[in-house]
């Protein structure tokens, strides 16, 4: 097996590409659960807790902006991740999307200023070591 560094130009571009996929889908992901929260917050401020079989609580969902922002990061999100999947295996591919929780970590610490447990980020950085893991096997 030939390490990253080992593979001819043409292959290298391919790799290159394919992981630039697989960053923009899963950075698009985490910007997603971050504009969904925000509108929940904002729903919760209108209408109070969020109760799928009220109608106060769906109409609320139903006129945030930030939800439907949210759902459409989501949907292209998913668009890059089809890409994703017609390139790679999905043994390769699915371990990246882990990710998503590194990055809602720095933002929650670096953005909005909280407190993060140790327990919390050591359990990223095995997140972070699993990824580089399977990020040096083949992708198909």
């Amino acid at each position: 097996m030939k390490t990253a560094w080992e593979l001819p130009k043409e292959e290298k571009g391919n790799r290159a590409m394919l992981y630039a996929f697989i960053l923009l889908s899963v950075g698009m992901a985490a910007v997603a659960q971050l504009t969904l929260k925000h509108g929940m917050n904002q729903v919760v401020d209108r209408a109070g807790a969020f109760e799928p079989t009220d109608l106060g609580s769906l109409r609320a969902v139903a006129t945030t902006p930030a939800v439907y922002l949210g759902l459409l990061l989501f949907a292209m999100s998913a668009v890059l991740w089809l890409v994703v999947l017609s390139r790679a295996t999905l043994s390769f591919a699915y371990p990246f999307a882990a990710l998503t929780y590194v990055l809602i970590l720095l933002f929650d610490r670096f953005a909005l200023h909280q407190e993060l447990p140790l327990l919390r980020i050591a359990g990223v950085v095995f997140i972070i070591t699993g990824i580089v893991l399977v990020s040096r096997t083949p992708s198909t």
